[in-house]
């Protein structure tokens, strides 16, 4: 019963991790002891634009037990006074898995 378990669990994850919901958009490289980089939210860089605002919302983590924040698009938006977004990126940053933030930046007017 317990190679059952363990066999089914190790499928679930398999098919987790293959079904692409632990992707995101953009994945830059990540470094093993330190990452801090930007890219782009947005799928259509061609109707991109940079507005004349900039608006950011972020989350973060600690030692992966404990994470906070509001990292919409909303949020960001209504930190920047944006009522038009014309593109989005995001930053991310991490210090050996100990501290990690993810931000969220929006452009508009």
């Amino acid at each position: 019963m317990y190679r059952k378990i363990v066999a089914m669990a190790g499928a679930l994850a398999i098919t987790v991790g293959l079904s692409g919901c632990l992707v995101a958009p953009v994945m830059p490289p990540m470094g093993a002891v330190f990452t801090d980089y930007k890219a782009p939210l947005d799928w259509d860089q061609q109707a991109s634009q940079v507005g004349a605002r900039e608006g950011r919302s972020e989350t973060m983590s600690i030692l992966g037990l404990v994470a906070l924040g509001d990292g919409s698009i909303r949020e960001a938006a209504r930190d920047g006074g944006i009522t038009t977004i014309h593109g989005a990126d995001y930053e991310y940053f991490n210090v050996l898995g100990i501290y990690q933030r993810y931000t969220t930046i929006v452009y508009g007017d």
